[in-house]
């Protein structure tokens, strides 16, 4: 594998905590694992939004909610800045608006979830800018597994499709959500 130029069989030198919450890229190789592993962020997010949502009656909120998370996962995966930006901005807006005015404090999960949609949003823009370097080689996609077909074929078929609907739904989600945040507290 390492002679077809497919991948690189040395060892990542970072720790997983590093490359979770402060990434580097090195290579094509890197900007590819950073992609896959913003995905799974945004799925996890995505997860949890649905699950919390379902348990607290939010059904069409927490459904609209989980496609956002959905779909921002397919766009971080695919490179988009626009979509790791609008995943944090609306993750951290609506945590600030429960705790402002639901009383919510923040949880260890939900301080570790906007570290990492900040890292996703530090490792877009690391990758968009090894992209324009030129020295980007195409990384085949697998679709073996199941996880495999969720991260790599998964959105390369939706995020052309869905993107305008993401676009829509980022901005039905920022601006009420900065409207919450930006209200007095009664």
């Amino acid at each position: 594998m390492q002679t077809l130029g497919i991948t690189d069989s040395t060892p990542r030198t970072e720790n997983r905590l590093k490359s979770l919450f402060w990434p580097s890229i090195k290579d094509q190789g890197d900007a590819d694992y950073l992609t896959i592993q913003g995905f799974w962020v945004c799925f996890v997010t995505c997860v949890i939004t649905l699950i919390v949502g379902l348990i607290g009656g939010e059904y069409f909120g927490s459904l609209f909610a989980g496609v956002f998370y959905l779909l921002g996962g397919a766009g971080v995966r695919q490179g988009s800045r626009f979509a790791a930006v609008s995943v944090f901005a609306v993750y951290l807006l609506s945590c600030i608006g429960a705790t402002r005015h639901a009383g919510m404090a923040f949880d260890a999960l939900t301080v570790i979830l906007i570290a990492l949609l900040l890292a996703n949003v530090r490792s877009v823009f690391l990758s968009a800018r090894w992209a324009k370097s030129g020295l980007q080689v195409e990384i085949p996609r697998l679709s073996t597994t199941l996880g495999d077909k969720l991260s790599d074929q998964f959105p390369k078929w939706v995020w052309p499709k869905g993107r305008y609907a993401f676009y829509v739904m980022a901005v039905l989600l920022v601006l009420p959500l900065l409207f919450v945040v930006l209200m007095p507290s009664a």
